[in-house]
C-alpha cells in the first residue's frame, strides 16, 4: 500500500544529494558540517516564526550580510498577522481536512532563501504557547473553532489559563500511556499526525532543516520521542537524512532534570542537543560551569550542542538579564564547546541589534585565526583568573582562545621553551576594534585587555 508521504515524496523530491545535508560532522562530531565542510552556526533574528513574516527573506538576508547562517523556526501562529495551517470557512470554523495554502507557501518562501543564503534551520514543531491561555482560544487545534471534533469528543478543554510550563494541556498528551491520555485523543493525534506529514513534505527536500519537537517543554519525554520516531519513520521511508531532537525547560538545572540527563546519555533518540535554556536565569560564572556540566557529561555521547536561544536583553522577572548578558552567554558557549549560537527575540534577547551584529563580526574574524572545532575548554591553563575574568579554550600546542567578557588581566600557560607567539586582540563590541600583536614567550603569556570591554585574545604559535 502506497502511503500519503511515498506519494508526496514522488510529486517533491529532494533536490540535493545526501552528503550536501546538515550533519554532525564527521571529523569534529561536536560540530555541524554542511555541505561536506564544517560549520559553526550564528544566528539572531527579530522573531521565532519568520515563516509567517511575508518580508523575513529581507531578514535573512540582513542576517547573511552580518555573518549569521542560522535561525530557528517556530511552527507557531499566535502572532496578529499569522494564518493557520488550515482552512477556514465562510461560518468561522476551521476545517482540519483542509489545508491554508497560504501557512505552506510562507513556510516554501523562507526555507527557499535559507537554502539560497546558506542558512540552517532549526524548526521547532510545536510551541506549548499556542496551546494555552488565551492563545488556545485562536488556535485551529481548539475543538471550539473546528468543525471536525468537540470538547466532548475528545476530552480538551475550552480553557487552559495556567502557564504551559504546568504541562496541564492533554493536547501534548494525546500519545497511549501518557499520564493524560484518553482514548478520545486518538482522533486528536490522528490530526497531529496528519499536520506533521504535511509539515515534512515541505521541508524534506530542504538539506538545511534540522528538527526540534517542542520549545521547553515540561511534558514527558514519551511526546517528543513519539515524533522524533515519527519523522524518523518518514525520512527513512523517503532515503531522507534528518536529525531530531527535544528542548527541555530543565536545562539551567541540567543535574537535577531527568529528561535533561536522559537526553546526554540516549544519542541514538536525540541525535543533538539544544540545550537553550541554559542560557537563562544563570549568569557569569555559574553560567558557564552550567554549561560544563554537560559538555563533560556529553564527551562519551559526543555530538553537536546547539544553542538556539540565547537570552539577555529584556530583565524578566525569570532571569533573562541585560543586553550585555546576552553578548557574554553567546560568547562563553562559543569558547565552551557548542556548536551553535543564537540570540533570543526581543524583547527577550538581543535579535539582530547592532550588539548581536557586532558580536557575529568578532566571532567571524576569531574563525580567520582559529576554529573553534580545533580546541576545547582548558581552564587549567590559566591562572591569576579571578571568577568570571576569562575563558579559555585551547589545543594545548600551539592555539589559545581566550574570551574576556569585560576587562582583565590572566596568565595562560603556552608550554615549555621559548616561543613566538602572535596576540590577536578583537573587540566584542560595534566598532571592529582589532590588533595584532608579537611576543616572546617561555612557559607564560600574561594577557591584559586593551579595555574594559568584551574581547578576544587568540595567541597562535608564530610559524
Amino acid at each position: 500500500m502506497i502511503t500519503i508521504m511515498a506519494v508526496m515524496a514522488l510529486a517533491c523530491q529532494p533536490t540535493t544529494e545526501k552528503t550536501e545535508s546538515i550533519r554532525p560532522s564527521i571529523q569534529f562530531p561536536g560540530y555541524w558540517e554542511y555541505k561536506g565542510v564544517p560549520v559553526l552556526l550564528l544566528g539572531g533574528t527579530r522573531n521565532d516564526n519568520l515563516f509567517q513574516e511575508v518580508i523575513a527573506p529581507d531578514h535573512l538576508r540582513e542576517l547573511a550580510v552580518a555573518g549569521g547562517n542560522y535561525i530557528r523556526n517556530t511552527m507557531s501562529a499566535r502572532d496578529s498577522g499569522d494564518v493557520q495551517p488550515f482552512i477556514r470557512l465562510e461560518n468561522g470554523l476551521y476545517d482540519l481536512d483542509q489545508w491554508n495554502d497560504e501557512y505552506w507557501q510562507r513556510l516554501d518562501n523562507l526555507l527557499e532563501t535559507a537554502r539560497e543564503l546558506e542558512i540552517i534551520v532549526q524548526l521547532e514543531v510545536w510551541d506549548r504557547f499556542d496551546f494555552s491561555r488565551a492563545e488556545w482560544h485562536f488556535n485551529a487545534f481548539n475543538p471550539g473553532i473546528n468543525i471536525n471534533y468537540t470538547y466532548q469528543s475528545t476530552g480538551l478543554d475550552s480553557l487552559y489559563p495556567e502557564h504551559p510550563g504546568q504541562d496541564l494541556q492533554p493536547f501534548f498528551h494525546s500519545i497511549p500511556g501518557m499520564p493524560k491520555y484518553v482514548h478520545q485523543l486518538d482522533v486528536v493525534r490522528s490530526y497531529q499526525e496528519k499536520y506533521v506529514e504535511k509539515l515534512l513534505s515541505h521541508t524534506f527536500p530542504y538539506p538545511n532543516v534540522l528538527y526540534t519537537m517542542n520549545n521547553e517543554t515540561n511534558t514527558p519525554v514519551e511526546w517528543g520521542q513519539h515524533w522524533m520516531t515519527f519523522i524518523r519513520n518518514n525520512a527513512k521511508q523517503q532515503s531522507v537524512e534528518v536529525y531530531a531532537t527535544d528542548m527541555f525547560d530543565a536545562n539551567y538545572r541540567p543535574r537535577t532534570c531527568p529528561p535533561c540527563m536522559l537526553s546526554i546519555y540516549d544519542s541514538e533518540m536525540y541525535q543533538f542537543l539544544d540545550v537553550s535554556q541554559i542560557n537563562s536565569r544563570n549568569f557569569g560564572q555559574a553560567h558557564w560551569d552550567t554549561l560544563q556540566v554537560i559538555m563533560d557529561l556529553v564527551r562519551d555521547h559526543k555530538r553537536p550542542v546547539n544553542c538556539t536561544k540565547v537570552y539577555g536583553s529584556g530583565f524578566s522577572g525569570f532571569g533573562s538579564g541585560s543586553p550585555q548578558d546576552g553578548v557574554e552567554r553567546f560568547c562563553r558557549i562559543l569558547v565552551g564547546g557548542t556548536a551553535s549560537a543564537r540570540f533570543h527575540r526581543p524583547t527577550y534577547g538581543n535579535g539582530l541589534n547592532d550588539l548581536a551584529k557586532a558580536t557575529f563580526a568578532a566571532v567571524r574574524e576569531v574563525e580567520k585565526q582559529i576554529h573553534f572545532w580545533e580546541v576545547d575548554f582548558a581552564m587549567d591553563l590559566l591562572s591569576n583568573r579571578e571568577e568570571n575574568e576569562a575563558y579559555l579554550a585551547s589545543n594545548r600546542k600551539d592555539k589559545f582562545l581566550v574570551y574576556f567578557p569585560a576587562g582583565g588581566s590572566v596568565d595562560i600557560s603556552v608550554g615549555e621553551g621559548s616561543h613566538t607567539f602572535d596576540i590577536h586582540w578583537i573587540g566584542v563590541t560595534p566598532g571592529e576594534k582589532r590588533h595584532t600583536i608579537t611576543t616572546e614567550a617561555q612557559g607564560r603569556i600574561t594577557l591584559e585587555t586593551p579595555d574594559d570591554s568584551g574581547w578576544f585574545a587568540v595567541v597562535n604559535l608564530k610559524e
